[in-house]
């Protein structure tokens, strides 16, 4: 579990968060979302650099390969940055990857203090950038608007904890629990106000993936519906590969898409798909933790499932789901044969049904949001506590 804070020693002191350091790391927060959906495999970063009690330079990090968000606000700030408060929402990196590290551009730009809202899970990371600036006599303050901080990174959390992308469930289902009517209409379950907030969810994520059955019935985009927010990979999982030609998926000017099939499934399909711009893979066996396994070697941090009920509860059963979306809505449907958005898992008691923790509630327009995470996959959590490091 990942810790968020490095502990003082008895001879550190326990420093007071003002409001202006928890409207500093806001500020952070703000500018790393300007990059969601962008930044896989690293994290989303945001930095403000403050003197005089003003803000003299700021930077995100944009995505893998471009400059971190310290080194974006320390080129703002130039010679402003001597002596200065540097707050970031993630430890500064110490080790040379793509770029250079942070902590020698904070040291360089002789930076005063440097404020940290969580520590960095990364083992190339994780309390040596904190250590390299205080060697450097940096005064160094951890634990600002942690549970913030971390709720961002939650993916990249868990991508490098658990070594796996984080797997989200999502569905909109009726308050007795239907997806569709027992012809296999759903458009709409919910209201627009949920619709957008899904679309805002696609674009965060790295990948989305659907069963063929989606494809055949729903005909979807599983686009962000907005030309100036990321789409996400669009992925198929199909044994058969019977599917339509004239799926919107196939439109790959929109957003890419990954047919994943069996070895030697439908030859003359995939080389149609192919032919669209289409990227096919064969896999085998073809199953939910082998996908997930594979897009985490792609470097996606969050994949979003929004599969029908039997490809659902697969991916339950195999730990490929961490956390779960859902969305309600005020209305019955009725019928016994109206899919549910979760098949059958081999739960003959309630006393083994799977449980949801740090679950959140709110409502969008006349729907409810429910977010909670599968206990039994372990996701990582933040151990938020009153103490904040200085030193």
């Amino acid at each position: 579990m990942a810790s968020d804070a490095a502990q003082p020693s008895d001879s550190e002191s326990i420093y007071h968060v003002s409001a202006f350091d928890r409207a500093m790391m806001q500020r952070c927060l703000h500018l790393a979302r300007q990059a969601l959906g962008r930044t896989a495999p690293n994290p989303l970063v945001g930095c403000v650099i403050v003197k005089n009690g003003r803000i003299v330079g700021e930077g995100f990090h944009p995505g893998a390969g471009y400059p971190h968000a310290e080194v974006r606000a320390l080129q703002a700030a130039q010679e402003r940055a001597k002596g200065a408060t540097l707050y970031v929402n993630l430890e500064p990196c110490n080790h040379y990857g793509r770029t250079p590290p942070c902590t020698e551009a904070a040291i360089a730009a002789q930076v005063a203090k440097v404020v940290v809202g969580v520590q960095d899970p990364d083992p190339r990371v994780s309390g040596s950038g904190i250590a390299k600036l205080r060697s450097a006599g940096i005064e160094v303050v951890v634990g600002v608007e942690t549970e913030d901080c971390w709720q961002l990174n939650e993916a990249f959390w868990y991508r490098t904890v658990r070594g796996v992308p984080l797997g989200i469930l999502k569905y909109a289902m009726s308050a007795d629990g239907k997806i569709a009517t027992t012809t296999g209409h759903s458009a709409w379950v919910t209201g627009e106000t949920a619709r957008h907030w899904v679309h805002q969810l696609r674009s965060s994520c790295d990948a989305v993936v659907v069963g063929g059955n989606t494809v055949r019935q729903d005909n979807p985009y599983l686009t962000s519906h907005n030309e100036n927010l990321p789409n996400p990979l669009r992925v198929v999982m199909s044994r058969t590969l019977n599917l339509p030609l004239s799926a919107h998926l196939w439109e790959v000017e929109r957003a890419p898409t990954l047919v994943l099939t069996e070895p030697n499934a439908n030859p003359q399909m995939q080389q149609q798909l192919q032919e669209m711009g289409v990227e096919v893979v064969e896999q085998t066996p073809l199953t939910p933790q082998r996908v997930m396994g594979y897009l985490y070697e792609r470097g996606a941090m969050s994949v979003l499932w929004e599969c029908g009920g039997t490809l659902a509860a697969q991916a339950i059963a195999q730990g490929a789901v961490h956390k779960v979306i859902a969305f309600v809505a005020a209305k019955l449907v009725g019928g016994q044969a109206a899919p549910s958005p979760v098949g059958d898992l081999g739960i003959l008691k309630m006393t083994e049904a799977l449980p949801l923790q740090n679950v959140r509630w709110r409502s969008l327009g006349a729907d409810y949001l429910l977010e909670g995470y599968l206990s039994r996959t372990g996701t990582p959590t933040m151990e938020t506590t009153s103490r904040v490091d200085r030193a």
